[in-house]
């Protein structure tokens, strides 16, 4: 019967928790804030990102067909505020509950 892997492990070695939490002991508290909101950084930038991209290429769509009313550029800027906002909610909220 083989052992399981806490009985492999090192005894002296410390778990995944401990480490985690002697990571967090050493942060100084701008860094301990900077550690909580990068995920949320970042989900602001990827909804950002994702406008930005939808937009632009809705825009180079409405010119390549020669369209005087821009309905590319408002599809694309739609499906990129839906696809950001189900992004940075995910986030957000995946945040919140762990």
């Amino acid at each position: 019967m083989d052992p399981s892997d806490r009985e492999r492990r090192d005894p002296a070695e410390p778990s995944r928790e401990e480490k985690q939490k002697q990571d967090e002991e050493g942060l100084s508290n701008l860094a301990s804030a900077y550690q909580k909101a990068g995920p949320l950084m970042a989900a602001s930038t990827q909804l950002v990102a994702a406008v930005g991209i939808f937009a632009w290429a809705g825009h180079w769509l409405d010119q390549k067909v020669g369209n005087r009313t821009p309905w590319f550029l408002l599809l694309g800027a739609a499906l990129g505020m839906t696809g950001g906002f189900i992004s940075f909610f995910r986030t957000v909220l995946g945040k919140k509950n762990k």
